[in-house]
């Protein structure tokens, strides 16, 4: 089988498609506005009149190529390409702004890797036994872990978790808005009809991190280029000794992305989020991340890439999509004549091993392209910034018209924006608005379905034992920072 699989990788059709899709799908993921997803979209008839297996293989390289590009836009001009990057901002661009652009996109890109390849590798390894413990999480379970995640993520406000508190609240109250996800009502529209369906993840992207960015750096006329590398450095500007450094940062964020993504709705957006919120609260300098510290690099972007893996198990063993991409890619495998699910290991092996396969060659193609544009990407900071400012608006007022080929869209953008104004002049963080945003409508569904299905109420949540642990991590999460605050106050009083 491993021998057919490389033949099939290995012909020259086959591997020019497949370098191809994961250009495309680089360049889709680098632009803010221009997702992985939306490649997919877009290219999904494209790959219908593909003979053989070549179909399977341009989409995979589009996948991989999407998840792996966002952090050049997240590290070079602060503004993530897709959701799967938005922590990758948080360090990566304060590195940049410290003259130090190429070294995060060393780390970014090795990380990626890693997170890509080991977690095609555990999928292909341990495909059957992780499908079989997602099928049999309920309702309770994937409600505990959102709301898990949220206050992890609220928890990197450290000094400050009020703010982050109030920006999750916020966050959650806007996911609210347009129809309930379980009787369909509409909510909070207010008549407006660009928002009844509600509000647009792109377009509050758009306007929250890119829009927002350039009203206040021009307002405040930061208009100075960062400081640009001119070191010769060897190979990825990340060594072997700093990766052995980071290696238990690397595991554990590793092990995030890979359980994250394999539950079904959640995803890479989800899973860099709370790997960095892990990195910051177990490291020995939390008060350094934000400022450009490389441990939320590689956090972010090890888990990411490992949500890839994990988000193909459900969908190849049992027929469930992981995230947005694998749900068209489920479409894909469909037309194609294949049948996801139990069965498809036994009649359509061969197409599953092509696809695990074009993963990791994808993620070596990436690699390879990435680190030969690694030195040519921070020059597109030494563009004046009335050049600059231009594009990232133009490029933001595109992304966002193309959402629905309306002008209605772009002003959403607009409003999003100035709510980016006011996070920033009120000292809000985006992060915690942010993960309330994407997890509000499954903690609202979830929440619904287990007080629905037991007569236990809000009990059956602590009563089961998944739930009720992340239910206590949450809450220890919450109140660890005071409770280590009051410990070391007693030892330094014990210590006098």
């Amino acid at each position: 089988m491993f021998a057919s699989t490389l033949q099939i990788l290995l012909q020259p059709v086959n591997l020019i498609t497949a370098l191809i899709a994961n250009v495309i799908g680089i360049i889709f993921g680098a632009i803010p506005g221009l997702t992985g997803s939306m490649a997919m979209a877009l290219l999904l008839p494209v790959s219908f009149g593909m003979k053989g297996y070549t179909g399977i293989i341009f989409l995979g390289a589009l996948y991989v190529g999407g998840v792996s590009g966002g952090l050049i836009g997240s590290i070079l001009l602060g503004i993530p390409g897709s959701t799967s990057s938005i922590a990758t901002t948080y360090d990566g661009y304060p590195m940049t702004l410290k003259g130090q652009s190429v070294k995060a996109l060393g780390i970014g890109i090795v990380s990626s890797f890693i997170g890509t390849v080991g977690s095609v590798l555990t999928a292909m390894m341990f495909c059957p036994l992780i499908a079989s413990i997602a099928l049999k999480l309920g309702p309770w379970e994937l409600f505990s872990l959102c709301f898990c995640a949220i206050i992890l993520v609220i928890t990197i406000s450290k000094g400050d978790m009020w703010n982050g508190l109030i920006a999750a609240l916020c966050g959650i109250s806007m996911s609210c808005v347009g129809f309930s996800p379980i009787d369909g009502a509409s909510r909070f529209s207010f008549g407006i009809k660009t928002i009844r369906g509600g509000i647009n993840m792109t377009a509050l992207m758009l306007g929250l991190f890119a829009l927002s960015s350039v009203i206040l750096n021009y307002a405040r006329r930061e208009t100075v280029n960062p400081p640009m590398e001119h070191a010769k450095l060897k190979g990825f500007g990340v060594s072997l000794k700093e990766l052995f450094e980071h290696k238990m940062l690397i595991i554990r964020s590793f092990l995030i992305g890979l359980w994250i993504g394999f539950l079904p709705g959640m995803g890479s957006g989800l899973s860099n989020q709370v790997a960095y919120a892990m990195a910051r609260s177990s490291s020995k300098h939390p008060e350094e991340f934000g400022k450009g510290n490389p441990e939320g690099v590689y956090a972010s972007e090890v888990s990411n890439n490992a949500a890839i893996g994990g988000a193909i198990v459900p969908m190849i063993a049992l027929g469930i999509p992981g995230d947005t991409p694998t749900s068209l890619m489920l479409g894909g495998l469909i037309i194609f004549g294949l049948e996801p699910g139990p069965m498809l290991m036994t009649t359509s092996a061969q197409f599953v091993y092509v696809f695990f396969g074009v993963l990791l060659l994808a993620a070596l193609m990436t690699l390879c392209v990435q680190m030969f544009g690694m030195r040519t990407f921070p020059r597109i900071l030494q563009i004046p910034y009335h050049y600059l400012f231009t594009s990232i608006t133009l490029i933001c007022f595109t992304g966002g018209y193309s959402l629905t080929n309306s002008i209605n869209s772009c002003l959403l953008m607009v409003a999003m924006s100035l709510l980016g104004l006011f996070f920033s002049y009120a000292g809000l963080p985006r992060a915690p608005f942010i993960l309330g945003f994407i997890l509000g409508p499954m903690l609202e569904n979830n929440l619904r379905k287990g007080l629905t299905y037991t007569a236990d109420g809000f009990l059956s949540f602590f009563m089961r034992p998944v739930s009720g642990a992340l239910l206590a991590i949450a809450i220890l999460s919450l109140f660890w920072p005071a409770l280590r605050e009051r410990l070391e106050r007693k030892r330094a009083a014990r210590a006098k």
